[in-house]
């Protein structure tokens, strides 16, 4: 199960997508949320992941 969340940022000359997904931990069982900033074409594979 995982949520997903793009927001699009713009910085400069620089263009930016801040992700989030929500991963199940494996020692708890209990949901986190993992943001990272990173390029919009690196979206896709973050979510594979």
């Amino acid at each position: 199960m995982a949520k997903k969340s793009v927001a699009s940022l713009q910085t400069g000359s620089k263009r930016l997508s801040k992700a989030i997904k929500m991963v199940k931990s494996p020692k708890t069982g209990a949901y986190m949320f993992v943001e990272s900033i990173m390029a919009p074409e690196l979206v896709e594979e973050f979510f594979k992941k």
